[in-house]
């Protein structure tokens, strides 16, 4: 087997035939195999068997009935199955044209390389197809900002941030990856230095379908990358961060409304509460999640935490304001900002610690330290 391409699929069966067909015809003469890792909640999973049976090509499908590890995942899961050690990674919607899937396999066999990346950015490549000029400068920012923060091990990397790209999987580890976000390329080479080359692209616009972009999908790409340069809790660190900004925004509206400081602090004390835990839950420890028991034990256990700290943190406010002669908004500040530490240890080690076995919980305790190392 010559290649084998691995297409992470969420309903995108309008799609199918048509990158099969472009992907057989760009590869004439050579052995190669297209499997689909496939999350979709729509008829999807069909129209591919359907398609696989008049293939020219080999046609698999995997099919994850409880996803894992988002996109990423799927990537990782379709790694594992490839019968080829060259593996292309693309997007099921026809924006990675399958045509260039030669070049890749052609630059990868001179030997020099562990991935060969398709580029937007080097010379020779376009992003036309974005879908319009905001994203094109989010995809441009988010590019400038992951290789500020890898300058070392992304220096020869111009589109760091592509979901089409050529791996020689001999070269990698796969069982290392912790896939948490959906850009797989940038946790590839993050957690090792690899040689890279380019080969340009025009990025198409989509053949059918609608763009899967979001905000939640932005909030865990920062997500992701704050935790590949500076660990789990960094990330941590992020959300509680932005939780103190609303708390204080929260305090600070409702005592300009005229509510009592005390009755202020209580009510954005609940509300921050309840909007961190769905932060940790779908962001910082969302590859825990599986192993670490019922979401709603889960919440029980960090609300009751934070409910106590609150109680905790709440006359150490008021000891502060009156006592001190602090400022409210600073005072709210200083005993957040002492809770932090806290706060960690507890989520780490008691809210989303794996029920499976002793190693496992020692793993999810050295977890933040090897997050760090890698980066």
């Amino acid at each position: 087997m010559d290649l084998s391409v691995i297409v992470p699929t969420f309903n995108e069966g309008p799609n199918v035939a048509e990158l099969v067909r472009r992907t057989a015809a760009a590869l004439p003469g050579r052995a190669i195999e297209i499997i689909f890792v496939d999350d979709s909640s729509d008829d999807t999973p069909d129209i591919i068997r359907a398609v696989a049976a008049q293939a020219l090509v080999p046609v698999r499908l995997i099919h994850r009935d409880h996803p894992q590890g988002g996109l990423g995942g799927a990537v990782v899961e379709g790694i594992r199955a490839a019968a080829s050690e060259f593996c292309v990674v693309m997007d099921g919607d026809l924006q990675h044209p399958p045509e260039v899937i030669a070049e890749l396999l052609a630059r990868a066999e001179v030997g020099d390389a562990d991935v060969v990346v398709a580029s937007r950015y080097t010379e020779g490549g376009t992003s036309d197809g974005l879908a319009n000029a905001v994203r094109t400068l989010v995809s441009r920012g988010s590019t400038l900002l992951t290789k500020a923060m890898f300058p070392r091990k992304l220096h020869n990397c111009s589109d760091p941030m592509t979901g089409f790209f050529l791996l020689d999987r001999r070269s990698l580890d796969v069982e290392s990856l912790r896939p948490r976000g959906f850009k797989i390329l940038l946790e590839i080479l993050a957690r090792k230095q690899m040689r890279v080359a380019e080969v340009p692209f025009s990025f198409a616009p989509r053949f059918a379908g609608e763009s899967k972009a979001s905000f939640s999908q932005g909030m865990r790409f920062l997500t992701q990358l704050t935790m590949l340069r500076f660990g789990r809790m960094s990330a941590f660190a992020v959300v509680g961060g932005l939780g103190a900004v609303a708390n204080l925004l929260i305090t600070g509206g409702l005592t300009g409304l005229g509510v009592q400081y005390l009755v202020a602090s209580v009510i954005a004390s609940v509300l921050t509460i309840v909007g961190n835990f769905l932060a940790l839950e779908y962001l910082v420890f969302a590859d825990m999640r599986a192993e670490s028991g019922l979401m709603r034990h889960r919440f029980l256990k960090s609300f009751t935490f934070n409910g106590i700290e609150a109680l905790v943190r709440i006359p150490l406010l008021w000891l502060l304001v009156s006592e001190a002669h602090f400022h409210v908004v600073i005072a709210t500040a200083l005993t957040l900002l002492a809770a932090f530490v806290v706060r960690f240890v507890y989520h780490a080690l008691v809210v989303y610690a794996p029920k499976r076995s002793r190693s496992a919980k020692i793993a999810a305790i050295r977890e933040p330290l090897e997050d760090e190392l890698a980066a």
